[in-house]
């Protein structure tokens, strides 16, 4: 079972419960990380007591997620290159279990920080009056919205379309200077730009409909209709098959399938053998990480 350690703010959290993590053991002697553990509590500030929607959420509806920045080098004086490791998870229906919606790993967070500097986003001014300042709060901001649309679409079909147009917003203004990466389309195949794309391109449709079938039609139903939820996963899984198929290499489907290999073995190793055999082919060309895994895991 795939575990998410993420307590939030009971008192005032919104719709996350967010941890963030910063991490600086990298980060010279000669710098107080002092510093970086006043970061970390305004980053937790910012995630767990803005109000992000206009929807009242109940403590058991938040999406718990984790913020792991891991600071890789000094840039130059009070300016830091970092990974951001980000990991969401929302509720399974009659059950305690938390699905993971998001496991991914950001390798281009560069920014500006000097201790107990203001830590905020302004939807209508992502640039801010320092490019190099804003873009740690801009990169936090894109990934809470990405979140929220994947929260959405798992509840409802294209749902989250609303909250994937304001990552869009802040890809299109994001902060432009030195050393700052992902917010474009020559930045690489996989990252902000490519992520966002891929959830509003109308030609893609077809994910959101993945999305709705895996989370609302399969893992809601599993406490109560084990058989047909893991027919509704499978029919997502199918569709996610055809999906690249007639989109290849497209990085939706990459992401989609990070952090779920337990979670998938768990779940079909209940299946009948002849379930079970097609749920370790379909799993083993989608997921070719741990093909050989699913192979050895569900062939008993």
């Amino acid at each position: 079972m795939i575990v998410f350690a993420c307590l939030g703010l009971a008192v005032k959290a919104q719709e996350l419960q967010a941890r963030v993590t910063v991490l600086s053991n990298r980060v010279t002697t000669n710098i107080d990380r002092k510093i970086f553990t006043t970061l970390q509590n305004q980053l937790t500030n910012l995630l767990n007591n803005r109000k992000w929607t206009t929807d009242a959420y109940k403590q058991n509806e938040k999406i718990e997620c984790s913020f792991i920045l891991n600071i890789e080098s000094v840039v130059e004086l009070n300016i830091y290159k970092a990974t951001l490791n980000i990991q969401a998870a929302r509720p399974v229906y009659h059950s305690s279990y938390q699905a993971a919606l998001v496991n991914f790993q950001d390798p281009d967070v560069t920014f500006k920080y000097l201790e107990f500097q203001p830590v905020e986003f302004n939807e209508n001014r992502v640039q801010g009056t320092d490019a190099t300042v804003a873009n740690l709060t801009a990169v936090f901001a894109f990934y809470v919205y990405t979140i929220l649309g994947l929260d959405y679409d798992s509840f409802s079909p294209k749902a989250g379309d609303p909250y994937f147009r304001k990552a869009q917003n802040i890809v299109v203004n994001a902060p432009e200077g030195r050393g700052i990466s992902g917010w474009r389309i020559f930045d690489g195949l996989r990252n902000r730009y490519w992520l966002n794309e891929n959830l509003i391109n109308t030609r893609y449709n077809r994910i959101h409909d993945v999305i709705y079938g895996y989370y609302r039609n399969g893992l809601d139903n599993l406490y109560d209709k084990e058989a047909e939820a893991r027919t509704g996963i499978l029919d997502a899984l199918i569709q996610l098959q055809s999906f690249g198929k007639e989109n290849p290499n497209t990085m939706i489907q990459q992401f989609f399938m990070q952090g779920k290999y337990q979670e998938l073995v768990g779940i079909f190793k209940k299946a009948p053998s002849a379930e079970k055999a097609k749920a370790a082919e379909l799993l083993s060309e989608l997921d070719v990480i741990n093909a050989a895994k699913y192979k050895e895991e569900l062939k008993r």
